[in-house]
């Protein structure tokens, strides 16, 4: 076993890094109280060739690995959860779907604009009466000659307001269960009969839209199915497996933020005549800290690198995600808890990532089904 990183991978996560200090972080506390999506940091993120780590590089892709896919969100979710999320949200939802199951024309047209960053992505499964039973939905895609007919609503998609397409589930045949679902490639910008009808206030994560949208009879052509009909079930269950190594990292990074802004606190704060950080309690609490953000690392990192080896990482994607994401709320809890009054101001960076972190144990399934799924892969 080699815990290293390469060259490659360092490099990368330095280049991000000096960015999401320099771009980022300065802004983060902002754009979060004007619940503004920071489109401009979108268009540097082109430039800097990330918006498609690993989409093949035919499509306009790095074709990076899933472990350095893994440290550009770790890095982005340091800094900002917000943009974190619009980030893996437009990585492995909207366009690594396409570069697995699309055809070359469906890659060159939709793709390669997702991969190059003419535009950000989403992708449109969870509805308003379904959650956990995501595969319980009502919206429902009916074929009219060349052409399918939409009608629906999905609910809590992130994106969907700035997204220049989306990947939508719906019910082609209603009588095969999961084998009746399909996923299609919808335009929000110029399809008729698509509409944003909510974006979300929510407890954190506001410069990262989420949205409810709805179909009343969005007529799409025929080639905007993606794969067969009938595959979109088993197509979500393989994007969801480099989906939740995804949120796993988002969560590593909060927590990695939420241990940094404590820690220098807390060596710089004085009481009593000394640092803070001398304390016992405050220490030990600060190891506790560290401890739960390595694990997590570790845990998400082998999950990575597992699904780079063509692995099934059913078992490995879930225990990723409910540890990182667990910790990232436990560790910013605990941050703001170094900081005293402090950190319950939004002048300090904790309350932020505390907010934030709360998402990870619910979206792209929650804790509690990742121990339903851990269960059933131990066996149990």
């Amino acid at each position: 076993m080699d815990f290293s990183l390469g060259a490659e991978h360092r490099m990368m996560r330095e280049t991000v890094r000096d960015f999401c200090e320099a771009e980022i972080e300065p802004i983060a506390q902002e754009i979060e109280n004007e619940h503004r999506f920071p489109a401009e940091i979108f268009d540097q993120l082109a430039e800097l060739d990330v918006l498609g780590v690993p989409v093949s590089e035919d499509y306009g892709g790095l074709g990076a690995d899933q472990l350095t896919y893994a440290l550009v969100t770790e890095e982005l979710g340091r800094v900002s959860g917000s943009i974190g999320l619009s980030y893996a949200a437009h990585v492995s939802l909207a366009s690594k779907p396409i570069d697995t199951f699309g055809t070359d024309e469906q890659k060159e047209r939709w793709l390669r604009p997702l991969a190059e960053g003419e535009y950000l992505g989403g992708w449109a499964l969870t509805e308003p009466a379904s959650g956990s039973d995501a595969s319980d939905m009502d919206t429902t895609a009916r074929k009219e000659g060349g052409e399918y007919v939409l009608n629906g609503t999905k609910q809590f998609i992130t994106n969907a307001s700035v997204a220049g397409s989306i990947l939508v589930k719906a019910v082609t045949d209603p009588e095969a269960g999961y084998d009746g679902i399909s996923t299609f490639i919808v335009d929000p910008r110029t399809d008729d009969g698509f509409e944003v009808t909510t974006e979300w206030d929510k407890l954190g994560l506001n410069a990262s839209p989420t949205c409810e949208i709805q179909f009343d009879n969005c007529r799409i052509p025929a080639d905007r199915l993606l794969g067969e009909e009938g595959d979109g079930w088993e197509q979500t269950k393989e994007t969801l497996q480099g989906g939740r190594i995804s949120i796993a990292a988002l969560s590593v990074g909060l927590a990695q933020g939420a241990f940094e802004a404590a820690r220098e606190y807390a060596t710089e704060r004085e009481q009593f005549g000394q640092p803070i950080s001398e304390f016992d309690a405050v220490r030990d609490m600060l190891v506790s800290m560290y401890r739960k953000t390595q694990r997590a690392r570790l845990l998400t990192h082998e999950a990575a690198w597992r699904y780079d080896q063509g692995e099934d990482v059913t078992l490995q994607s879930s225990l990723a995600k409910l540890d990182a994401s667990e910790a990232a709320r436990e560790v910013a809890e605990d941050a703001i808890q170094v900081l005293g009054g402090y950190g319950y101001t939004t002048d300090f960076a904790p309350q932020r990532f505390y907010r934030d972190a709360k998402l990870m144990e619910i979206g792209e399934g929650t804790s509690e089904i990742q121990r339903l799924v851990i269960g059933r892969e131990l066996g149990l």
